[in-house]
This record gives structure tokens, C-alpha cells and sequence, in this order.
């Protein structure tokens, strides 16, 4: 008698849509290829919010700029008053730039970034589930603690990584060459710590 066939994975029977095409014309115009639009830098930053996946190429050379669109969204948001990038980070990040542990600072901050996201997530499940509830003002108030703790340890993750000189330090060489490996490793370590203390909390 043959056997029935195993139900196929719902995830493997739904391929991921592939990156939305972008144009960028030298009118600085912006062409969506799927749905055979012009699209501004809002359109994208709402698909970002979808989770829709897109490249941006120029339309003369076809140069992956995809890059330098997401720092224009960025710019375009910020200067709308909504201001998430604190300015101590922003002059960290800018010192990064010719580094000799710039290589480094991509993946941390995409790990750090990816951690954070996904606690976020995770609070707004709590949120939603505390809504209405005699202690929903408590539990926004320990959300909002639990946020600012989030942006305070990705501060002190780019403050590692910072060239100018830490509290207590002197500026110019070091009278005593400090191990820039080990210091990477305690303050992995260290954060890690924290992490699970805040996933803890949130349980």
C-alpha cells in the first residue's frame, strides 16, 4: 500500500519575493520596475517598513546606489523631527570612517541592530496585550525603561569602537598600548550579560 505523501513545508512552497528594481534617472527621479512607477524617497521608506526588499541602481551605469538612497531616507527622516540617531553617536560614527577597526563596525552594529529589533518585537506583543488592562500604564512605563536601556547599550557598543579618548583617557598615543582585541571581547561579553537581563526582564 503506498504511503501518503509528507505535507510539503507552507515556507518551501512560498519562494521569497525577489528585490523590488529601482531606477534613479539623472533627473534624480525614481523608478519602481514592478509596478512601472515613479516612486519618491517616502515610497521607499515605506516599503522598508513592509519588509519589502528593493535595490536602487543609477539608470545610465547601472551602479548599485542603494546604499546612499538608504542614507538619503535616513537624512529625509531625520529632518522631519524624527530624530532617533542621538548626536553623540553620530559624531562616534563619523570618527569610525578610516579607522583601523572600521572593517569591524558594520557587522557589530548589524548584530547589535538585529538583538534590538527583535526584544522590540517583542515588547510590542507586551504592549498590545496590556492594553486596556488595569496595569497598562505600568507596563508602557517599563517598556519605555527597557527602550531607553536598549539605545543606551548600543551607545556604549559605538563608544567602543570610538577614536577619540574614552573617559579618563588622554588624547594622543597611550603610555600603556591597551589591547583593542581584549577590550572587544569584555565588552561583547559584557553586553551579552545585559541582554539576557533584559530578555529576563521582559519575561
Amino acid at each position: 500500500m503506498p504511503q501518503p505523501a509528507a505535507p510539503q513545508d507552507a515556507a518551501a512552497e512560498t519562494p521569497p519575493r525577489p528585490p523590488v528594481v529601482v531606477k534613479k534617472y539623472a533627473n534624480r527621479r525614481l523608478y519602481n520596475t514592478e509596478t512601472s512607477s515613479y516612486v519618491t524617497l517616502e515610497d521607499l521608506a515605506g516599503m522598508v517598513r513592509q519588509k519589502r526588499d528593493f535595490t536602487v541602481s543609477d539608470a545610465k551605469t547601472g551602479e548599485d546606489i542603494t546604499r546612499s538612497v538608504l542614507t538619503q531616507i535616513i537624512v529625509e527622516e531625520e529632518s522631519k523631527g524624527q530624530n532617533l540617531l542621538p548626536i553623540p553617536f553620530l559624531r562616534q560614527l563619523i570618527g569610525l570612517y578610516g579607522d583601523s577597526l572600521q572593517a569591524v563596525v558594520p557587522r557589530y552594529l548589524e548584530a547589535t541592530m538585529g538583538t534590538f529589533a527583535r526584544q522590540q518585537e517583542g515588547m510590542r506583543r507586551a504592549a498590545q496585550d496590556a492594553v486596556g488592562s488595569a496595569i497598562g500604564f505600568n507596563a508602557f512605563s517599563s517598556f519605555e525603561e527597557m527602550g531607553k536601556q536598549n539605545l543606551a547599550m548600543l551607545e556604549r557598543a559605538m563608544s567602543l569602537f570610538t577614536p577619540f579618548p574614552r573617559a579618563g583617557g588622554t588624547a594622543g598615543p597611550a603610555a600603556h598600548p591597551v589591547d583593542e582585541t581584549q577590550v572587544l571581547r569584555e565588552e561583547v561579553a559584557r553586553l551579552r550579560g545585559e541582554l539576557e537581563r533584559l530578555k529576563g526582564g521582559a519575561g
